[in-house]
């Protein structure tokens, strides 16, 4: 969506705004869907000839636990904080988006704001087990069969021990 600004670019104001943008067509390794588009709303402000975007995002989400495998439904809110310029000084600056003519690109900083908010470890819940690795089964269903290995630097002293 694009925001036009034009009218609080030299005087004081806000301009609120508030869309949703379908994220369907994107591929994260740790999301197997999306389950609602992101919506997000907020306000462009002028304070002292500074523009400054302030709001939320909220998407519901299908992931995948990096753990276990599991999916799981994440509901997430995302703050979204961005100054906008018209001539960019700081171009390494990534808290600092161009306006074209007076209008803003807001999916461009909406899913900026979405992949930074991602985290880098997807779990189901925060005490995960994961699987065994010698069988497979998933860990928070209860404990598998499998004998635990013993410690391979500990195989000198079990060999004494059937002696």
């Amino acid at each position: 969506m694009r925001l036009d600004l034009r009218g609080i670019i030299n005087e004081a104001g806000t301009a609120p705004f508030d869309f949703e943008t379908d994220l369907s067509g994107m591929s994260f390794d740790s999301i197997a869907g999306f389950l609602s588009p992101l919506r997000a709303s907020g306000r462009v402000t002028n304070s002292a000839g500074v523009l400054t975007l302030t709001g939320k995002a909220s998407v519901s989400l299908l992931c995948v636990c990096d753990r276990c495998g599991a999916e799981f439904r994440s509901d997430r809110e995302i703050e979204l904080n961005a100054v906008l310029s018209g001539e960019l000084q700081d171009r390494e600056n990534p808290d600092i988006y161009p306006l074209e003519d007076g209008w803003a690109d807001l999916d461009e900083i909406v899913f900026t704001a979405f992949v930074f908010s991602l985290e880098s470890k997807t779990l189901c819940r925060e005490g995960c087990l994961g699987v065994c690795p010698g069988c497979g089964k998933n860990l928070n269903d209860g404990p598998c069969a499998c004998k635990p290995e013993a410690d391979s630097r500990l195989a000198v002293l079990k060999q004494l021990l059937s002696e």
